[in-house]
């Protein structure tokens, strides 16, 4: 019986691995500020990436941020461009990652350099004291 049941082991083992599911943050709403999201973990479906879109809404001198974060088909990713909707000019960038909930925030270089002096601050404060 343990011979069994270190064959069935074995097998299981070297069977091909399932594809799983991606997990990606979605926002329920598209939000204005990034720290605006409402951002929930969805279980994408196979071969979705993650999505974190930013779009800047336009109409005469009115001008809105907007943030999202979904899952996203590969076609979707990377593009950037410009619609028209409701009066609105549209001007949009995709981007897309594919690892388990990659899509919380996108980090720009100047809020990574903010950060880093911030830590910096905090660590050297902590050992000069």
């Amino acid at each position: 019986m343990v011979r069994s049941k270190g064959l069935h082991t074995l097998l299981l083992c070297s069977l091909p691995i399932a594809v799983m599911s991606l997990t990606c943050y979605t926002c329920v709403f598209p939000a204005i500020s990034p720290l605006d999201c409402v951002m929930v973990p969805q279980d994408c479906s196979s071969g979705q990436q993650c999505l974190y879109s930013t779009a800047t809404a336009t109409k005469g001198s009115l001008s809105v941020a907007l943030h999202e974060k979904s899952c996203a088909v590969p076609s979707q990713c990377g593009l950037s461009g410009v619609k028209h909707a409701a009066g609105f000019n549209f001007s949009y960038t995709n981007k897309c990652c594919n690892i388990d909930l990659c899509n919380a925030a996108e980090l720009s270089f100047a809020t990574c350099w903010k950060v880093l002096v911030l830590t910096f601050g905090m660590v050297s404060f902590i050992l000069l004291s």
